[in-house]
């Protein structure tokens, strides 16, 4: 049985019996909320470890609750919606969300999916702080500040960053980082991937159009690289 609870926040009642019905037969507690409001509430009352939040809601939209609730909670938010644009996607993980599931979905996929989300926000040994000018990552805090401001990734946002800079100066191609963050059976989503570095490069570059940190590895994948600097990660 799972520890593990999973706040559904969706409008539709039998949507959210549903859900329950199937998360509670896998094992999880499971915390229900039919709007933005009873979604903040229940953050702080139910203390969830996943938040199933759909994206279309009554009152505040999903992107509006994803952002207040943010503020204060730490873990995993996978964004529910029928939507399926790149556009979406951006405005999804721009609002705090760490991952998108677009309707109609496979339970398998759903499960998988917070399995993954689950495994990702484990504790497990930091790395060491990287401290370049301009740039900090530190991960036992999982926080990044770029010149002096913090700045906010996702948990999938740091979940690749974090594997790049394990690998400094080495490329890791699209497939292991895929399947890696996203799970084994996503080594193929080229396009969440480009979404996610799209992303952090917003984020942690200067100027994201001609990147320092996070470079493009020619038909292969990423690799994260120190201008002027060897390698600062020892090898294990």
């Amino acid at each position: 049985m799972n520890n593990a609870t999973i706040l559904i926040v969706d409008d539709d009642p039998q949507i959210r019996r549903a859900l329950r019905i199937t998360l509670a037969g896998h094992g999880y507690e499971v915390a229900e909320a039919k709007n933005g409001e009873e979604a903040v509430e229940s953050v702080t009352r139910e203390h969830p470890d996943v938040i199933l939040l759909d994206m279309n809601l009554p009152g505040m939209t999903g992107l509006e609750v994803c952002g207040m609730i943010r503020r204060s909670f730490e873990g995993p938010i996978i964004i529910v919606t029928v939507r399926n644009t790149e556009r979406d996607k951006i405005a999804a993980l721009d609002s705090g969300a760490d991952d998108y599931i677009v309707k109609p979905f496979a339970i398998g996929e759903l499960l998988a999916r917070i399995r993954a989300t689950l495994r990702r926000s484990s504790p497990e040994k930091p790395m060491p702080p990287i401290e370049l000018p301009g740039l900090v990552i530190d991960f036992e805090k999982r926080m990044v500040q770029r010149e002096g401001q913090r700045v906010h990734l996702t948990p999938r946002e740091f979940d690749v960053l974090h594997i790049l800079a394990t690998q400094e100066g080495k490329p890791v191609t699209h497939e292991k980082l895929l399947q890696t963050v996203w799970g084994p059976e996503h080594g193929g989503d080229t396009e969440n991937l480009r979404v996610v570095i799209k992303q952090l490069r917003k984020k942690i570059e200067k100027d994201p159009s001609h990147p320092r940190y996070i470079l493009t590895q020619p038909w292969t994948g990423y690799r994260f690289e120190v201008p002027g600097a060897t390698s600062r990660i020892p090898a294990p």
